[in-house]
């Protein structure tokens, strides 16, 4: 029978796997070695030599593995007889080599630092916003500084989301995968190959997390990963999204930080003296340590609890409560039902360290408190938001005012080599001189940008506004050709776009109490700005609004909306997808760095420091970091206080306070040029603002202000608990049980203030007695305080000066306590004494808030 010659005839391709590894001349072999550590993220040598292997895919993907996955041998056999190319290689391997041959000591304190996100480089997506970047940021300086520190995060699957806009500004949220073998990590695995992975307890079941490790320079970042095959289906999406999912997820999220990031760094060998609990996320980290320390050593709770607090810094990180995680009771019963019989507490006592007000059963576990409860020491990130801070948690220590809680600070900063641009960093190295890298912090530096010429000044920043403005007219046209805007429409905006036209950016989170939309209260002025022939002014604006945040989605679209009116096109401009590399391009290239939150909910803000670095001034309202920073002469400023109650009179007040100022301050002094068409007075203000801003927002500033404030205070601390068998921590734990023991039966015999009927006389000393049967205490084992308070503006007692008593001696059976205080200022005033516990080992009376007002 003959064969039909039409009929298919096939069987299935049999594929077996076949795995070809990049191959490298032997002198190239370290590519690989300066292709997986990041330090290339804060080094242009390194960018600029990958982009000189193949500038085409540089630029595609800014990402030094996927370079050396898609270069072909033949490229790199040609690199290797490259006398220029060889040479450049040589040196930015021996600067790499001499970096990371500097050993930290290690006789310094280990601090393990925990955050849910990194903003190291967009090749890495394990970040959202300003959290993650000011964490990556702090490990870059903390491995320039040579600090003793490791980190823990997640290794997201998709990471944060894609933003896509609509033909009609509706944010689209995209969430493309990441495949490790084109990321700068590796699998962490024990001596004979396999991999290392960590168990955290779920309902009914053992959650599994393998460990990847990310060399950030000097620094070890370990980040973990629920996508494997020992999980549940619905347990390995855990880390696929940063932020993503329900409160259920997000407590999956926490519990998985906290307790199996303190499990995961005992399992690669590292041994911590001091927990950073970089905001609430993080707080489980002090329940894994107080279970160990209960298990493990036999501890009591309270002993343990000593010792957990003794060693921990909680930073926190906004001041807006939808910032700060809380879970109610039934999920927590569902996920850590078993927790308290751990710990040696009963259920209530168990909600009550993430409760504000103990025994409130209305009230959800918040992840802050809990962090507060259980952390010795507490920072806000900027001077003001320490205040706001303050304000927030002073319920947590009843009996003392705002003004007495021990919350302190540290301003946010940046990383001096991530995010100033190349052509700066040349000037102020080669005018700044040997020494400033490493002395960033120090004025005396920066004030050298005053023997630079203007002119070399205003070459500078006219080359980045330049290079900006081509920037963002080839990722607008990108992105308008993908969603088939009118090209008439594009035209238009391209040949409006000018390089020597006033450039003020605007980037950040779209969040409401950021007030992107202040700046089109009125559309009609607005106009009468932007299009003056004479003096014309162009807008940048980017961010992401959260997929949940739909009024601030909406923002994000009326924006979009006006800025396709006639009038806007070219002189508004939103670029969709804020990721890194768009924020370099920004704050390297515009001359205004705008920025307007609702006071004072801006707990700190880092964009406008970046944008400082490069010679960018700020026109911000005073809140945030920018109460600290602004110098007059060296940008602009809104109040820092409100005029109004109504936050829709207060909105329009400072939205014509923001078109008089462009109108009348800055475009005027702008555009008033001299010779060479130079703005000579616009100069001095990015002059000063360089000098006089820049050191102090540095990362370098910051990582000291740490470790002075805090690493060093809880190294002695921990380091003072652990000796002898943690004997002082057995004494506290007594120490504390005998006062409440006795605390309810203290008598106040008597307590005489002199003269109190009659009025004082300024500048006289008047005394003070108090006598008490202290029930068996030590006279030492209390104190008492002579407090003076007034009424504020806001109707509430503040106190304006305290005076402690000072023990006289045994009166029969009572102590007797005396004072002497002179009054320092007239008026109408309010005065008690208070009886506090007290110990040398306590580091705040907040520690043990019991207090007896008398």
């Amino acid at each position: 029978m003959a064969a039909n010659l039409n009929q298919n005839r096939h069987n299935a391709p049999q594929w077996k796997n076949m795995v070809v590894q990049s191959s490298f001349p032997k002198k190239l072999q370290d590519l690989n070695t300066l292709a997986s550590n990041l330090w290339w993220t804060w080094n242009y040598e390194v960018k600029d030599l990958f982009k000189e292997i193949d500038s085409e895919l540089w630029e595609e993907t800014q990402n030094p593995i996927l370079v050396l996955k898609e270069i072909s041998i033949s490229k790199l056999q040609e690199l290797e007889k490259d006398s220029n190319f060889m040479n450049r290689y040589t040196q930015v391997l021996k600067k790499f080599n001499d970096y990371m041959d500097q050993k930290t000591d290690p006789k310094k304190a280990r601090i393990g630092y925990f955050s849910m996100e990194y903003g190291l480089d967009d090749s890495l997506k394990i970040f959202s916003g300003g959290l993650g970047i000011l964490a990556g940021d702090y490990l870059k300086e903390a491995s320039d500084t040579n600090t003793n520190l490791v980190a823990v995060g997640f290794l997201y699957k998709y990471g944060y989301f894609q933003q896509k806009l609509s033909l009609d500004g509706d944010q689209m949220a995209i969430y493309n995968p990441q495949y490790p073998s084109e990321l700068p990590i590796h699998l962490v695995t024990d001596a004979n190959g396999n991999t290392i992975t960590v168990q955290v307890g779920l309902p009914g079941r053992l959650l599994n997390a393998q460990i990847w490790l990310v060399h950030v320079g000097r620094i070890k970042l370990y980040l973990l990963d629920t996508d494997i095959s020992e999980n549940r289906d619905d347990d390995k999406t855990i880390t696929h999204a940063l932020y993503g999912g329900n409160n259920e997820n997000r407590l999956k999220q926490e519990m998985l930080l906290g307790i199996g990031g303190v499990r995961a760094l005992e399992a690669v060998g590292e041994k911590i003296d001091v927990f950073h609990c970089n905001e609430g996320h993080a707080a489980f980290i002090n329940l894994e340590r107080l279970r160990k320390l209960i298990k493990h050593k036999n501890f009591s709770f309270p002993k343990a609890l000593e010792v957990v607090r003794s060693s921990t810094l909680y930073t926190t990180h906004t001041p807006v409560p939808a910032g700060h995680d809380s879970f109610p009771e039934d999920l927590m019963m569902t996920y850590l039902g078993q927790f308290p019989e751990r710990l040696q507490l009963n259920w209530n006592e168990f909600m009550n360290l993430g409760r504000m007000y103990p025994d409130n059963h209305g009230e959800h576990f918040s992840m802050s408190n809990l962090a507060i409860c259980t952390s010795q020491e507490v920072n806000g990130v900027s001077r003001l938001h320490g205040e706001v801070s303050k304000e927030m948690f002073k319920d947590l220590w009843p009996g003392y005012t705002v003004e007495e809680s021990q919350i302190g600070y540290v301003t946010n900063g940046v990383h001096y080599g991530t995010w100033t641009a190349k052509e700066w960093q040349k000037l102020y190295v080669d005018t700044f001189g040997e020494g400033f890298l490493q002395n960033q912090s120090n004025k005396s530096y920066w004030n050298k940008i005053f023997n630079i010429s203007d002119e070399k000044i205003w070459d500078i920043k006219q080359a980045q506004r330049e290079k900006l403005i081509a920037y963002v007219k080839e990722r607008l046209h990108k992105t308008w050709t993908e969603r088939f805007e009118d090209p008439k429409k594009l035209m238009k905006i391209s040949q409006s776009l000018n390089k020597n036209t006033l450039t003020i950016g605007f980037a950040r989170r779209f969040a409401t109490y950021k007030r992107a939309y202040l700046l089109f209260s009125n559309l009609e002025r607005l106009s009468k700005i932007v299009n003056n022939p004479e003096t014309p002014v162009q807008f940048i604006f980017a961010g992401k609004a959260h997929p949940n945040d739909k009024p601030g989605q909406d923002i994000i679209k009326e924006i979009v909306r006006i800025s396709k009116m006639p009038e806007f096109l070219g002189k508004v401009i939103f670029l969709e997808n804020y990721d890194m590399n768009l924020a370099k391009q920004l704050v390297q290239g515009v001359d205004i760095w705008l920025n307007t939150p609702t006071r004072p909910l801006e707990a700190s803000g880092t964009s406008g420091m970046k944008a400082v670095m490069n010679g960018a001034m700020n026109f911000s309202v005073l809140d945030g970091w920018w109460c600290e920073g602004y110098k007059e002469g060296a940008g602009w400023a809104l109040p820092e206080k409100r005029t109004y109650d109504d936050q829709e009179f207060q909105n329009r007040l400072d939205a014509e306070t923001i078109y008089s100022i462009l109108e009348n301050e800055i475009v005027p002094l702008y555009y008033n040029r001299g010779m060479n068409n130079i703005p000579h007075g616009w100069i001095q203000y990015m002059k000063k603002c360089i000098a006089e801003i820049a050191p102090e927002f540095t990362t370098k500033r910051m990582i000291d202000d740490y470790h002075e404030r805090f690493y060093s205070k809880l190294a002695e601390r921990i380091e003072l608990v652990r000796k002898d068998d943690y004997k002082v921590a057995e004494e506290i734990v007594q120490w504390k049980k005998k006062i409440a023991e006795h605390w309810d039966s203290l008598y106040v015999v008597s307590c005489e203030i002199a003269k109190t009927t009659d009025a004082l006389t300024l500048g006289e000393s008047y005394k003070g007695c108090v006598k008490v049967d202290l029930k068996g205490l030590a006279p030492h084992d209390v104190e008492f305080e002579f407090v003076l308070a007034e009424t504020n503006k806001k109707g509430e007692l503040e106190v304006i000066e305290k005076q402690r008593f000072v023990y006289k001696e045994m009166d029969e059976a009572y102590a007797v306590y005396e004072v002497e205080f002179t009054p320092k200022q007239s008026g109408i005033f309010n005065y008690s004494v208070r009886m506090y516990p007290m110990h040398k080992y306590l580091p705040y009376r907040q520690d043990f808030p019991y207090i007896k007002w008398i």
